[in-house]
């Protein structure tokens, strides 16, 4: 049997050098940095759509529970330090609010029947030009009408009016955010 020398230089090499890692990692970090803005625009943008369809829902639930159960039904809508929040609730306008944690606590007998929390620093903020909403058991209507202003980190926002039959029109004021007709 014959052995062969040992011969280094025709060996192939095998892996990467570290130069050549080097390059690769760059070329991902550049990737990464191009990539990342964009992908926390959309980020933001479902949780913006995603709290406006919420509350699309939630009171359209309230304004069926108000006439599936034939009672007064509210929306209320709350800010304050602990962020905010809306509750679909029986009772006055005053009877619930949001507590520590986003928790609804209500008084003289007033039952939650859904309650939604946005923290402080979270992605979506809600604002309303109305406190409370009456939903007429009877008649389906919501009274007062009003705008509720769900609001991104970044600015856009979405508007929902509601109004007499409770009925809901989504819009925006932005022309950055497309999919929803201008207000």
């Amino acid at each position: 049997m014959q052995h062969k020398p040992f011969n280094t230089a025709a060996r192939r090499q095998i892996g990467l050098t570290l130069i050549e890692s080097m390059v690769a990692m760059a070329i991902a970090a550049v990737a990464t940095g191009t990539v990342l803005p964009g992908f926390q625009q959309a980020l933001e943008r479902r949780h913006l759509d995603g709290a406006a369809a919420q509350l699309h829902t939630d009171v359209q639930l309230a304004r069926s529970l108000a006439v599936a159960q034939n009672r007064t039904l509210r929306v209320s809508y709350k800010t304050g330090s602990f962020g905010s929040c809306y509750i679909v609730h029986s009772g006055s306008a005053n009877d619930c609010s949001c507590g520590a944690g986003g928790i609804p606590v209500c008084s003289n007998g007033a039952r939650t029947f859904r309650s939604v929390h946005f923290e402080p620093t979270g992605a979506v903020q809600l604002r309303s030009n109305v406190a409370s909403m009456v939903l007429d058991p009877t008649k389906g209507t919501v009274s007062p009408t009003g705008t509720l202003r769900v609001m991104g980190r970044d600015g856009r926002a979405v508007h929902a009016v509601v109004n007499v039959m409770g009925r809901m029109r989504m819009c925006t004021p932005s022309a950055r955010l497309t999919g929803y007709p201008a207000c």
